[in-house]
C-alpha cells in the first residue's frame, strides 16, 4: 500500500504519538482543572506544555490565548460564529474550504470572494475594491487543499491592518508544512489541526487568537471549566472562557509528543523533504494528465491535483487503488469554490499528497501507475502491483 492522502490526515503519525496517548490512558487517566492530586497536576502540566509548544511554533506571544478545540473545523466555527455579528461583511479567498463557507452561509452574513488566478493565487489587487464600510473580517485559506498553492498571508495581513480588518488564517494545510508566523503575518486568529502537517492525532486542534479578537468573541459552548465553580457565569479569562467540559487529554498528550518530533526534526528539514518529493513528482508527470496548481516550489505544498484527460477521475482513483495499491483522494475535497476557481468543477481531480514518511521510490511507483492509468493500462496489462 502506498499512502498519498496526507492532506486528509497524516500517516504514519510522528514517532511517540501512540505511546504518549497510551501512557495517558493507562497511567494517568484523570481530568484537569478539577482535582489537585499528582496525576491531575501532571496532566495539567502537559496541557500547558502543549499551549507553550504551539505558541512558540507559530510565534504567538501568549500561550493562554491558545484555545484547544476538537479540530480545525471546530476552531474555524468558534472564530466565525463567536466573532461575527448580523450586518457584518466578510471577505474570503475563492479557494475556501467548506469549513469556512458553510458556517458563513449558516450565519447569513454577507461575503465576497476575492478572485484568484489560474494557478490558485489570490489577486491581491482585487481586495481593496471589494471592501465595504462594514467589512469586519478576512478569512484566508493559507494553503489550498486542492491545488497546494500557498497564499501571501503577510501581504494580506498588511492590507487588513491598513483597513482595520481582522484576519483569520485557515492553517489546515500549511501548519507543519510552511512557516506560519502569527505576529509577522498580522493575524487576529489562526486555526490549526493536530492531525495533518503537525503529525498528531485526529480529534484535536487549536485556535490561536489575539487578546482583542478574543474580547470580541462569544463562546459557542458553556459549562464547567473547573474554575470559578461558585459562579454560574462563564469565566471571563483565557483560555477557560472557551474550553468548557472535559478536554481531549489523550489527544493533548499525543499532540505534545508530535510537536516534540516536529521540533526535533525541524520545519525546514520537513519542508525540504516535502519539496524534493514534490519536485520529483511534478517533473515526472506523464502525458494524459493535467496539473492544477503551480509548479513554483516556493509557493506550494506537497498537494498535487491531477485532472485526467481521457479517463474519469473517479475511475482513475479506483484503478490506482485496485491495480496498484495507491491511496489518493478524488472528488470535490469539500471545496467546491476552489474547484470552480480552478476550472475543475464538477469533475474534481485526483489528489496526491506526500508526507514525512513518503520516499522517492514511492513517488516513482506512483508516477508509473499514473502513466499506466492515463494510457488505459493496468494490472491486467502487466503493470506492477505495489
Amino acid at each position: 500500500m502506498l499512502y498519498f492522502d496526507n492532506a486528509a490526515t497524516s500517516w504514519p503519525k510522528a514517532p511517540g504519538v501512540s505511546d504518549a496517548m497510551k501512557y495517558y490512558i493507562d497511567k494517568i487517566g484523570v481530568n484537569i482543572n478539577r482535582g489537585v492530586y499528582a496525576p491531575a497536576q501532571e496532566a495539567g502540566l502537559t496541557a500547558l506544555t502543549l499551549r507553550e509548544q504551539l505558541a512558540a511554533f507559530f510565534h504567538h506571544p501568549d500561550p493562554d490565548h491558545v484555545i484547544f478545540t476538537s479540530g480545525c473545523t471546530a476552531a474555524l466555527n468558534l472564530a466565525l460564529k463567536g466573532f461575527l455579528r448580523p450586518g457584518d461583511h466578510v471577505l474570503v479567498s475563492s479557494l475556501e474550504h467548506n469549513a469556512v463557507m458553510r458556517p458563513l452561509v449558516q450565519l447569513g452574513v454577507e461575503f465576497d470572494r476575492v478572485p484568484c488566478d489560474k494557478e490558485g493565487f489570490l489577486r491581491l489587487d482585487l481586495i481593496e475594491p471589494l471592501l465595504r464600510p462594514n467589512t469586519r473580517l478576512f478569512v484566508l485559506n493559507h494553503a489550498s487543499n486542492v491545488s497546494g498553492s500557498v497564499q501571501d498571508a503577510e501581504a494580506v495581513g498588511k492590507l487588513c491592518k491598513l483597513h482595520q480588518i481582522a484576519l483569520l488564517l485557515d492553517g489546515a494545510q500549511s501548519a507543519g508544512h510552511v512557516p506560519v508566523d502569527f505576529e509577522r503575518f498580522g493575524l487576529s486568529a489562526l486555526a490549526v489541526p493536530a492531525h495533518k502537517g503537525l503529525l498528531g492525532p485526529q480529534g484535536i486542534g487549536a485556535l490561536l487568537v489575539t487578546s482583542d479578537f478574543a474580547a470580541q468573541m462569544e463562546p459557542l459552548l458553556a459549562g464547567g471549566t473547573g474554575s470559578m465553580s461558585d459562579s454560574e457565569e462563564i469565566p471571563a479569562y483565557m483560555p477557560d472562557r472557551f474550553e468548557p467540559g472535559t478536554a481531549n487529554l489523550p489527544g493533548i498528550y499525543g499532540w505534545s509528543a508530535a510537536m516534540d518530533y516536529v521540533n526535533q526534526v525541524g520545519l525546514e528539514a520537513l519542508r525540504s523533504h516535502e519539496l524534493a518529493l514534490t519536485e520529483r513528482f511534478l517533473n515526472g508527470l506523464p502525458e494524459g494528465v493535467r496539473l492544477k496548481g503551480t509548479r513554483d516550489l516556493n509557493r506550494r505544498v506537497g498537494v498535487i491535483a491531477l485532472d485526467y484527460v481521457n479517463l474519469d477521475n473517479a475511475e482513475a482513483a479506483d484503478r490506482l487503488e485496485r491495480d496498484f495499491g495507491i491511496l489518493t483522494r478524488c472528488g470535490m475535497h469539500c471545496s467546491p469554490a476552489a474547484h470552480k476557481a480552478l476550472g475543475t468543477f464538477p469533475q474534481g481531480v485526483v489528489r496526491f499528497s506526500v508526507g514525512h514518511a513518503t520516499t522517492e521510490a514511492d513517488v516513482d511507483a506512483v508516477l508509473q501507475a499514473v502513466a499506466a492509468t492515463a494510457n488505459g493500462s493496468g494490472k491486467e496489462a502487466g503493470a506492477h502491483v505495489f
